[in-house]
C-alpha cells in the first residue's frame, strides 16, 4: 500500500461536552512517555474534512503526546446549527485540551485550522508553545466568496462544488484516483450545518490586524500547488508574524499532510528540536 495513503491504528477516542456541544477527540500517548518538559502536539484539520486527515502525519512523528480534534460541525463532532465563529472554535480546542490535562501545547492547524490555531495564540498565549501553520492566511478569501459559497451549499448541497473543492486538496501530480474520491466522500458526509457555520467563521475572520502580537515561534508552510492559499499568501502570514520561518513544500496541494506526510512530518520534527533547543 502507498504509505501516503495507509492509515495507522488511532489511538484512543475521548468525546468531550463543551456547553452541551459535543467535541469529539483521538489522543495518540507514547510509548515509553514522552521526556519531562516534551510539548503535547495538537491537530487541527481544515474546512470539510476531519482528524484523519493528521494520521500519516501523526504515524511518523517522534515520541510526543499527539491530540487530534474535530471541529464543531465536523467528524463525529456535534453540528450545532448557526454561524460559528473562530474564537469559538478556538475556546471549542482549548476546553478538550483541558479536559484532557494540556496546559501547553504545540498546534499545528492547516486552512481554517490554522486560523483556529492563531486565534487561540491571541487568546491564550500562555497555552501556545509554538505553531505549525500550513496553507493558512490571517485572511482567507473575502466576505463575498463565503457568502457566494453558502448560498451554493444551501441550494445544491455539497456535492455541487464537491469536485473542485477536492481537487484543490491535492496537487495534480500526485491526485490518486482512489484516493480523491475517497476524500470526496468524507466532504459530501460533513454536516451541511457546520459546513455552512465553518464558512460563517472564515467569512468574518480577519486576524491580518493582530498578527503582529502574536509571539509564539511559528513554522509556516504551504504546497506548491495550492490554488486555495496560494504560496504569496501564505508566505505573507510568515512575514507578518514576529517570530516565523516559512518553508514551501514542493509539489503539494492545499492539504500537504494527504499528499507530502513525510515532508510535514520532517519539518514539524525538525521545528520541535528547534523549540527544544532555544
Amino acid at each position: 500500500m502507498d504509505p501516503r495513503h495507509a492509515h495507522p491504528t488511532s489511538g484512543p477516542t475521548t468525546f468531550v461536552d463543551v456547553d452541551g456541544v459535543i467535541l469529539h477527540a483521538r489522543v495518540d500517548e507514547p510509548t515509553p512517555p514522552s521526556a519531562p518538559g516534551s510539548p503535547a502536539l495538537v491537530f487541527v484539520h481544515s474546512l470539510g474534512t476531519e482528524l484523519r486527515i493528521w494520521d500519516d502525519v501523526v504515524a511518523r512523528l517522534p515520541a510526543n503526546r499527539r491530540v487530534r480534534v474535530d471541529l464543531r460541525g465536523h467528524g463525529l463532532s456535534d453540528a450545532p446549527p448557526g454561524d460559528y465563529a473562530l474564537a469559538t472554535l478556538a475556546s471549542d480546542v482549548l476546553r478538550v485540551l483541558d479536559r484532557l490535562g494540556v496546559t501547553e501545547a504545540v498546534w499545528v492547524g492547516v486552512s481554517i485550522g490554522g486560523q483556529v490555531a492563531l486565534q487561540a495564540a491571541l487568546d491564550a498565549p500562555e497555552r501556545v508553545a509554538g505553531l505549525v501553520l500550513l496553507d493558512t492566511a490571517a485572511r482567507i478569501g473575502d466576505r463575498e466568496a463565503w457568502e457566494a459559497r453558502r448560498a451554493e451549499v444551501r441550494a445544491e448541497g455539497l456535492a455541487a462544488s464537491a469536485d473542485a473543492v477536492v481537487g484543490r486538496w491535492f496537487a495534480p501530480a500526485s491526485r490518486d484516483p482512489l484516493a480523491f474520491r475517497g476524500y470526496r466522500n468524507l466532504l459530501l458526509r460533513t454536516p451541511a450545518a457546520g459546513y455552512l457555520g465553518a464558512c460563517a467563521a472564515l467569512r468574518n475572520a480577519d486576524l491580518r490586524d493582530r498578527t503582529a502580537g502574536i509571539a509564539a515561534p511559528a513554522l509556516v508552510l504551504c504546497g506548491s500547488e495550492d490554488a486555495a492559499t496560494p504560496p504569496a499568501l501564505v508566505r505573507g502570514l510568515a512575514d507578518a508574524l514576529p517570530d516565523a520561518r516559512y518553508v514551501e513544500i514542493a509539489g503539494a496541494g492545499h492539504l500537504p499532510s494527504l499528499d507530502r506526510p513525510d515532508e510535514v512530518a520532517a519539518h514539524v520534527a525538525a521545528f520541535l528540536r528547534r523549540l527544544a533547543a532555544r
